[in-house]
């Protein structure tokens, strides 16, 4: 755990030590802020929806870039193999690597709430709980595409490939339940489960169904899994 946090400590440090975590954060909140104003202020929508559609889009480019040096950074410098000298286990290694990005992820996520006391500000009857489970749904997604992220950084020292090879993953399972018309109907029940679309829209509805939950949480389990084979077969080379 004391390794973990350590890991942890210098990765978070190491963002904001660089201008990288701040320009992400900025291009973040503008991004998202500039379609939240639209329907605000120009189409009078007066509800988080445009916001909770934008998300999910701007994760597909944000969260690989924030990912591709996590463990990519470490191989091209080196610092892998003393790594490899220390009483660390991989596990705790990708765990405390996976937190870090998670962490700036959800600053990131948590800049979007001055919309919503935007919006509470103004008088507007919002539902808190779909609003909640709105949050929650993102902050899911997110923790899933750090997952893919953190995966994609394992598997090569160069971070623009793993930045590339990560919004391809991220990409594939957002677009399977846009491709449903196109698959035979017997698989059709297995793409959309498997759609982190499909389930975010799922929870940001105000429903949040243990289904949902299992999905988010075995795709993280999952690549982490992959994360620590990955450096685990490197190590024993």
């Amino acid at each position: 755990m004391n390794s973990t946090r350590a890991i942890f400590s210098r990765e978070l440090k190491g963002f904001f030590n660089s201008p990288m975590a701040y320009i992400f954060l900025v291009i973040f909140a503008l991004v998202n802020g500039y379609f939240f104003t639209n329907t605000f202020f120009l189409f009078g929508q007066s509800d988080l929806r445009a916001l909770f559609d934008i998300v999910p889009l701007v994760y597909l480019f944000f969260i690989p870039a924030v990912s591709m040096g996590l463990i990519s950074r470490e191989k091209s410098i080196g610092t892998m193999e003393i790594m490899a000298t220390l009483p660390l286990s991989s596990f705790e290694f990708v765990m405390g690597k996976f937190l870090a990005a998670l962490s700036l992820i959800l600053l990131a996520l948590f800049s979007t709430s001055i919309h919503f006391l935007t919006l509470l500000s103004v008088g507007t009857n919002v539902d808190h709980g779909a609003v909640l489970c709105g949050y929650l749904g993102l902050a899911l997604m997110g923790a899933t595409y750090a997952a893919i992220g953190t995966y994609a950084s394992s598997v090569t020292e160069n971070q623009v490939v793993s930045f590339i090879i990560g919004v391809f993953i991220v990409l594939v399972f957002f677009m399977l339940d846009k491709t449903l018309l196109f698959v035979p109907y017997s698989l059709a029940g297995i793409i959309q489960f498997l759609a982190v679309d499909y389930h975010l829209s799922n929870i940001a509805r105000g429903v949040i169904d243990t289904r949902n939950l299992i999905y988010f949480i075995s795709m993280i389990a999952f690549f982490l899994f992959l994360t620590v084979q990955t450096l685990e077969v490197r190590r024993w080379r």
